[in-house]
Parts: C-alpha cells; sequence; structure tokens
C-alpha cells in the first residue's frame, strides 16, 4: 500500500518536471527560434546605435567671394516627457524664453500622451520635438537654465529615488537630438533673395528611422540642391547601461561628405546697385513691380537680378507668394517697341532693308487688314535708322511686312522666342509665340510692334544681348564654378554660345541704329551716360484687361548696353504699372543710366568718351535728376 502511494507520487513529480521541463523547453524554442529575430533586434536596440551624421551644407558665393548663403550648426532641441513628473510648469517657464516660444505650447508640448504600440503595449512618449534649428548658445543656456532648475527644493532632504528623479529630470529630460541639425543664413537679408531662393525641411528615412533634412526649395538653393547638400555619414556602435559609447565595439564609422560651395557670376556689389536703385524709381514712379536684369553680352554672365517686390529668405513664409516669385523669369508680357529691334535687325540680316531705305509712316495712321495702327506722333517718310530712333509702329509694321511671315517667325525663334533659356532657375516660362498658321490678317503688322506675342524680360534681355555681341547669342551664366570646402574648384562653368542670330554687319548696322535712341531726337535721351556711349531701346505696352487692352495700365521698359561698340553690360528696366508716366524713356530710361554710371564705376569700365561731358549730356543728366542745374542767384558757399 505504502509503495503504491510511493509509485503514485513519483509517477505525479515525474509528469510535473515533464511538464515544466516541456514548458520550458517551448519557451527557449520561441525565445530562440521563433521570435528570435524579433527579440534580437529588441536587444540590439537597447545597447547598439546608429547614428546619422549630417554634411554641412555648402554656402553660396558671388563672383568676388562675397558670402551670400551659408549655414551654423544648430540643435533640435527635443524633450522625455516621461522624466518630468508634474514639473512641466516649472520648466516650460525656464526654457520656453529661450526658445522664444509661448510657455503655455511649450508646457502642451512636454505633457505626457499615452499610446498603446504595434506589440500592444501601452506607452507614453519619450521623444518630443519642441523647436528645429536653435543656436548653439542657445543650447548652451537652455542647458544652463535645466542645471540650475531648483524646483523650490532648497534646504529639504530628498530620499535616494527622489534625488535620483530630479537629476534624471536636470540632465536628461531636455536633450539634443543626436542628428546635429543646420541653420542656413543669408547674411544680406534681401539682396538677391531671388537668384538664391530659400531652403526648407523635408522629412525622409534612413536606416527605416525617418529624418528631417535641410532641401532647397526655390532659387539656386533648389535647382544646386544635389550638389549643395553633400553626402550623410553614420556611425554603428554599442553603448552601456550610462550611454555611454564602448568604442572597441564600434562597427561602422563613415565620415559625411560636405556639400559644394556654389559660386555664382552674379556681383554683390552691382546686386546692391540695381536693388536700391530700383528701390528709389519704385518710390517715385509707384509701380506694381519693377524688375531689372544686368548681363555681360560676350559671355551670358548674369551679374545682377532684382525684383521689387522682394522677400527674406531668412523667413520667406512672412511675405506673401508674389514677393517671392522671380517676375524676370516667371512673367511674361507683350513686350511692346522694345521687340521692333528683333524683325528690323532681321530684315537687315536679310539685306532686305538699309538703314537708309525710307518708309512713309502715313502720318501717324495706317490702315491694313480691317485695323488702324497708330504711332505716338504722327510721322512721314522715316528712314529704317530714324524707325529706330522714333520707335514708330507703323515704320516697323512695314518693315515686318517686306520680311514675311515665314521669315519673320524664323527670327523670332532664332532670337530665343518661344522657347527656355537654360537659365539654371526654376520656374521659368516659355512664352507664348505661335506659328504663322495661326496668325490673324494683322499679326504680320501687328508682331513687329511688339503685340500679338508674350516674352520675359530674360528673353528680351537676351535678345539685345545677341545684338550686342555682333550678332552671336550666349547661354544665361549663372553658375561660375563649384568648390570644395577648401575653396578647390571642382567644376568650372564656360560660357556658352547658342546660335548666331546676326551676321556681324547686320549687329553693327543694329548697333548703330540703337544708339540714336539714346540722343536728343531719340525716345531715350534721358538713357545717356557719363563718359560712356550707350545704344537701347525704349518700350511701352498696353496690359491686356477684359479681352482688350487697357488705356491706362502699361508695362514700361528700357533695354541698352555700353559701351555700346565694346560692351561691357546689357541692363533692362521693366516697371509694370508706373503710376506717373508710363513712357519707358521717361520712366525707365533714367533708372538704366544710374545704375549704369554707378556700375561702370564700380566695375572699372574703361570710357569710350572724352571726359569733358557734352552740354546735351550735361543736360540729360540735369533731366533725370542725376546731377542739380547751378542757380547762379544763390551764394555758393566756401570751403
Amino acid at each position: 500500500m505504502i509503495k503504491a502511494q510511493q509509485l503514485r507520487r513519483l509517477c505525479f513529480l515525474t509528469l510535473l518536471l515533464t511538464i515544466a521541463y516541456g514548458v520550458l523547453a517551448w519557451r527557449l524554442v520561441d525565445l530562440q527560434v521563433v521570435r528570435h529575430e524579433e527579440l534580437s533586434l529588441r536587444a540590439a536596440s537597447n545597447t547598439k546605435r546608429a547614428v546619422l551624421f549630417v554634411p554641412r551644407r555648402g554656402d553660396i558665393r558671388d563672383a568676388r567671394g562675397n558670402l551670400l548663403a551659408t549655414s551654423l550648426p544648430a540643435k533640435t532641441v527635443c524633450a522625455d516627457p516621461s522624466l518630468l513628473g508634474n514639473r512641466q510648469g516649472e520648466v516650460a517657464r525656464a526654457i520656453a524664453p529661450l526658445l522664444q516660444m509661448e510657455e503655455a505650447k511649450v508646457q502642451d508640448l512636454l505633457g505626457r500622451v499615452w499610446r498603446t504600440n504595434s506589440l500592444g503595449l501601452v506607452v507614453t512618449n519619450r521623444y518630443v520635438v519642441l523647436k528645429r534649428r536653435v543656436p548653439v548658445e542657445t543650447w548652451q543656456a537652455i542647458q544652463g537654465a535645466m542645471t540650475n532648475l531648483n524646483f523650490g527644493l532648497d534646504g529639504k532632504k530628498l530620499t535616494k529615488s527622489e534625488a535620483r528623479f530630479y537629476r534624471e529630470l536636470r540632465c536628461n529630460a531636455i536633450f539634443a537630438d543626436p542628428v546635429e541639425d543646420q541653420w542656413r543664413i543669408y547674411p544680406n537679408q534681401r539682396l538677391a533673395a531671388h537668384i538664391l531662393g530659400f531652403t526648407g525641411l523635408h522629412e525622409t528615412e534612413a536606416n527605416g528611422k525617418p529624418i528631417i533634412e535641410t532641401v532647397g526649395l526655390e532659387g539656386i538653393e533648389r535647382t544646386m540642391d544635389q550638389y549643395l547638400k553633400g553626402v550623410r555619414g553614420w556611425r554603428v556602435t554599442e553603448k552601456d547601461r550610462r550611454n555611454r559609447e564602448l568604442v572597441f565595439l564600434r562597427e561602422q564609422d563613415v565620415e559625411p561628405a560636405d556639400g559644394l560651395n556654389v559660386v555664382l557670376t552674379v556681383d554683390a556689389g552691382v546686386q546692391y546697385i540695381v536693388e536700391s536703385e530700383l528701390a528709389e524709381a519704385a518710390r517715385q514712379h509707384r509701380p506694381d513691380s519693377i524688375t531689372c536684369l544686368a548681363v555681360r553680352p560676350r559671355t551670358g554672365a548674369i551679374v545682377a537680378m532684382a525684383t521689387l517686390p522682394n522677400f527674406d529668405p531668412n523667413m520667406p513664409g512672412q511675405f506673401p507668394p508674389e514677393a517671392r516669385r522671380n517676375r524676370i523669369i516667371t512673367d511674361v508680357n507683350e513686350p511692346g517697341s522694345t521687340f521692333k529691334i528683333v524683325v528690323v535687325a532681321g530684315a537687315l540680316n536679310d539685306g532686305l532693308v538699309k538703314l537708309t531705305d525710307v518708309f512713309h509712316c502715313e502720318n501717324g495712321h495706317f490702315p491694313f487688314a480691317g485695323h488702324v495702327l497708330h504711332d505716338h506722333k504722327p510721322y512721314g517718310p522715316l528712314s529704317v535708322e530714324a524707325i529706330v530712333t522714333k520707335s514708330s509702329n507703323i515704320g516697323a509694321a512695314k518693315i515686318g511686312i517686306r520680311l514675311g511671315p515665314a521669315r519673320l517667325y524664323e527670327h523670332i525663334q532664332n532670337f530665343g522666342f518661344g522657347s527656355l533659356s537654360g537659365v539654371p532657375l526654376p520656374g521659368e516660362v516659355k512664352g507664348l509665340v505661335y506659328p504663322p498658321a495661326k496668325w490673324s490678317k494683322v499679326s504680320i503688322a501687328q508682331i513687329p510692334m511688339g503685340h500679338g506675342l508674350a516674352v520675359t524680360q530674360l528673353q528680351m534681355t537676351m535678345a539685345m544681348c545677341a545684338i550686342a555681341n555682333q550678332g552671336l547669342m550666349m547661354r544665361p551664366l549663372l553658375v561660375e564654378r563649384l568648390e570644395d570646402q577648401e575653396g578647390r574648384a571642382v567644376f568650372n562653368a564656360q560660357p556658352q554660345p547658342v546660335r548666331r542670330v546676326l551676321s556681324p554687319e547686320a549687329a553693327a548696322q543694329m548697333v548703330r541704329a540703337l544708339k540714336t535712341v539714346v540722343s536728343k531726337e531719340g525716345t531715350a535721351y534721358k538713357a545717356r551716360i557719363e563718359h560712356y556711349t550707350a545704344a537701347g531701346k525704349t518700350g511701352t505696352a498696353q496690359k491686356p484687361e477684359n479681352g482688350g487692352y487697357s488705356h491706362e495700365k502699361f508695362y514700361s521698359s528700357f533695354i541698352g548696353f555700353f559701351p555700346a561698340d565694346d560692351p561691357e553690360l546689357c541692363v533692362s528696366v521693366v516697371m509694370d504699372y508706373p503710376k506717373d508716366s508710363h513712357y519707358g524713356g521717361e520712366t525707365c530710361a533714367p533708372v538704366f543710366a544710374r545704375i549704369a554710371e554707378r556700375a561702370a564705376n564700380y566695375l572699372n569700365v574703361r570710357p569710350d568718351q572724352d571726359a569733358d561731358m557734352e552740354p546735351d549730356r550735361k543736360l540729360a543728366r540735369v533731366a533725370r535728376g542725376a546731377i542739380q542745374p547751378v542757380n547762379h542767384t544763390r551764394p555758393v558757399a566756401g570751403n
């Protein structure tokens, strides 16, 4: 009987042990086989760390090396709300002023939020971004503020657990993200804003983890982003329970490759001259917008490009979209009389006219194809040169009729209208140029006057540059070279000819005609500049409105270059709806002259005229306000 009980007990014990070992075996199989990958990753996450190194974004500099955009080291300030207990208010009060944030918003971010993760576990938020792009000095001040927080504990004796809580709170509750951040700044604020553009933050993934990186959103920042941003580096290592790196267990260590510096053809000095003169002209004429483009005709290098209204790329979100638009390449309008250079140059190039040929301008009224064309003054017989000088619509129309639709359209295309110029800026448009099959009967007469098509200011300026450059059209050049962080050039851009649009002889004849525009007899007398011979063309185009043309709103423009026979700079000025006067010779020509004189002095352009100003040149400067007439009735102050 006793042996039977012992046997039963032994069997029961054996069964228990078998079940226990079976459960243990299953647990081992579950941990080592079924859930091996999951648990390995979880274990590794406790000690292994993968740290990303963000490369420094390259600088943007002008042609003389002046800094236009750069990156400073910054921090992403984060918080672990699980370490704060009920001290969110006191922490928010201490750091909100340093972060330049509202205290209530910071306190709200520091609050604990509970959620269920993918494993079904209830967890709290241990990583909250308070602010990105915080300067290093500000982060150091935040660390000091956290260290000095006493929470009203002076003289109070703490238990070990309480002491540990406050130590963790001060040291680890507010921390900086290990992925370094950078702060993109534009030290000259609004200068060249439409060229430089601006950056923004973009969320992407690296090694399965979301990261925030800086990307270019507009301007050169966008088009050259792949060169500016560099290549990320990384480090895979292990840390101990105190979060100290175990260097001997470091598996991978790849240094980041910093971005390249972009050197532009823009000269910050000329850019400042242009922007300051545009600001003065905007105050005087109160246009909806005013733009200027300065280009070297021989190379196509853009020296300055400015649009008002403009914006500060340090804070682009504080400006309306229309202020951030680069109107020189994104906006199109009928060019008006500046387009006459295309039809006259084309006819000269084809040998259909000479500068001395005479056309009757019908005393200002020319019926054609059911329409009546008008001139701003009643002209009779005018030579081709005088048609350019006086800017006769009827004369230009008659030259266009002689040229014919096919040849006129071919010259329009050759001068680059209706196609992209290739300038490395986002948003450029082709304009509106229709083939002859879509022209109306009057188009052959209207297009030579600058109506019936739409162009960008860049296209019109490059067309004038082609004439100044002996008939050879160049591609707009904005990026001069790329450099590494040591200043070594890794790429040098070269001037790129696009095509020959005119023979040198025809281009020389056009220059001769365009010089007369900047004379007493021409429409741009106020464009004359001291010590230099200038050449150019005025334009005044009615703005489309309600299916027709406005009689009050105009696009006014002047495009000129100097010295006329050996040009260093071509400058175009366009105003959208100036309020006091609408003729390009009255509004834009004086702005051209002021910019040209200051730029010539700054760039040390060799004069092509005698040092003594001619009397009529002095009068021109007085007329546009560049110099003041002497009042001999007043006594002159002594030295």
